[in-house]
């Protein structure tokens, strides 16, 4: 299934683009949300899990991908960016939502519980919690500032099974399809990240506490996906979250670092179910 691809205005008028595959109306939608730097051509592969039937949006945060940019770097923020995906669920009319959410999409989706409580009605967290590894924490801020301005898509290639951590990418072509939803060619025809550099500097700012946002999900139920040797999800937190939700499902996937792509056969029958199961 093809996505439809749409721009829809964000509240201070920056374009957002959206990605709409259309399954028909018959089951629950599902909002996909990439992580910080990501887009939402990273849910391409997982939207045929659970497409037929049902919408599925996925969206560009602003200064990302194929989004406006912001001479303000705060437009770049948690809050700024939640508020986009309301905009677009707004715009969308999507209600009632299950939502899939990596990284900084699983915090937002926690945010999205406390500020619209009724639009979520399932949780997916791929590998997110509210407590952040110190070493994953550091990984990202270095890998989100640099851009590394690339010869060639190969280039790309050989840069990120350097520098990422463990990923569920077997072949020389998943490679490629991560490099090009990385990295893109520019003016000078070198490859630049798909987004802003300048989203670096927000993550100098300290963590709150994010528990509070964690039981906000108290209301709806819950699946987990851990990668094993994450830097960014610890064992640790794995563990204070199943104290906090003992009906917490979780899929721990071995050998994979931040962050499991979802389609991983140890999680994929999981993820359909679960999904299935909140319709």
């Amino acid at each position: 299934m093809e996505p439809l691809i749409r721009i829809v205005p964000a509240w201070d008028g920056l374009p957002l683009r959206v990605r709409i595959w259309d399954g028909g109306d018959r089951l629950m939608p599902v909002l996909c949300l990439p992580g910080l730097v990501r887009t939402a051509g990273d849910f391409d592969a997982v939207v045929p899990l659970f497409a037929a039937g049902r919408r599925v949006v996925a969206l560009d945060y602003a200064g990302r991908g194929g989004s406006g940019r912001s001479a303000n770097i705060m437009r770049y923020g948690p809050e700024a960016c939640a508020r986009d995906v309301l905009d677009v669920c707004a715009a969308l009319h999507l209600h009632h939502a299950a939502v899939v959410g990596t990284s900084f999409g699983g915090l937002l989706a926690m945010g999205l519980a406390v500020a619209r409580p009724a639009l979520v009605r399932a949780v997916i967290l791929n590998d997110v919690g509210p407590e952040i590894g110190g070493a994953g924490a550091d990984f990202v801020r270095d890998f989100v500032g640099l851009d590394p301005a690339l010869e060639s898509l190969e280039a790309c290639v050989t840069f990120l099974k350097q520098r990422l951590p463990p990923l569920s990418l077997s072949s020389d072509d998943d490679w490629r399809a991560m490099a090009a939803l990385t990295y893109e060619p520019g003016p000078d025809e070198r490859f630049h990240p798909m987004w802003d550099v300048a989203i670096a500097r927000l993550l100098r700012r300290p963590t709150p506490n994010l528990w509070p946002l964690f039981g906000a999900l108290a209301h709806v139920p819950v699946l987990l996906a851990h990668g094993a040797v994450s830097t960014l999800l610890l064992p640790e937190t794995v563990a204070k979250m199943r104290a906090q939700r003992p009906d917490m499902t979780v899929v721990t996937v071995p050998g994979v670092g931040h962050a499991p792509i979802l389609t991983e056969e140890i999680i994929r029958d999981t993820l359909i179910e679960f999904i299935s199961c909140a319709d």
